[in-house]
């Protein structure tokens, strides 16, 4: 089934109910399902486009509390979780890789995680409010896709740690040719919505990536899902409040 991959990313990444979703297919089609994250973003972004036309009356600041509970509710949080988990496990690992690693096996949120959490989405309201007060809708549009482009960047560009789970086989099955390829279609992509500020907009999320890409590999050695999960976040804070200061 052709669209097997793209169906499998959808169920991976979001709520949205997905038909032929009870059975986990092999290795080789999960390894692909990463190559339609970016896709998956998209989505999510056509839907968050679709609720900002549904609220053309309300103010700003409502608009971008409102399209900030769909977007998490629609991801169930999934990234969010990555980031708490990784905000815990990065202070109280004390530098340390196996202590890193362990922490960010609890499933308890501690007080870095929570405020890691609110600053991002606080970060994310702010950016989001002076976007849509000036009608720049598609925003909406590219922040989720480019957080995902940067789940595909995050595999293929960094060794997967944990030998064990589902990150794992995603990484070992990655079509790593075909990841640098949707990486770069995703710049393209975004480059229709934001002409020469994408210019600035990309300086600041490949540098983004590039330092959260350091930090990891100096304390780690590699990446995990949750600090996958983290870095989809934080870009998506950082294309969006590029966004704001471009447009």
């Amino acid at each position: 089934m052709k669209l097997q991959p793209f169906l499998l990313a959808l169920q991976f990444l979001t709520r949205l109910p997905v038909p032929g979703g009870d059975e986990m297919p092999d290795a080789s089609v999960q390894g692909r399902a990463v190559l339609y994250y970016p896709l998956v973003g998209l989505v999510i972004g056509v839907v968050l486009s679709a609720l900002y036309l549904l609220l053309a009356d309300a103010s700003a600041a409502l608009q971008a509390a409102l399209l900030l509970a769909v977007w998490v509710g629609i991801t169930g949080a999934l990234h969010i979780d990555g980031l708490a988990d990784t905000a815990d496990a990065w202070i109280g690992g004390q530098g340390d890789a196996q202590r890193t690693l362990e922490i960010m096996k609890d499933t308890h949120a501690g007080p870095m995680a929570v405020t890691a959490v609110v600053l991002v989405l606080l970060i994310k309201f702010a950016a989001l409010e002076t976007l849509l007060d000036g009608d720049y809708w598609s925003a909406l549009l590219l922040a989720p896709l480019i957080g995902r482009a940067g789940l595909v960047a995050a595999l293929r560009y960094m060794p997967y740690v944990r030998p064990e789970g589902l990150g794992s086989v995603l990484a070992e099955h990655l079509p790593w040719e075909r990841a640098q390829v949707v990486v770069l279609a995703s710049a393209l992509f975004c480059s229709l919505f934001l002409g020469w500020h994408l210019l600035l907009v990309g300086v600041f999320v490949i540098a983004g990536f590039i330092l959260l890409k350091a930090a990891v590999m100096r304390r780690i050695g590699g990446v995990t899902g949750d600090v996958a999960g983290a870095i989809c976040e934080l870009l998506e804070a950082v294309a969006l409040v590029s966004m704001a200061f471009a447009v």
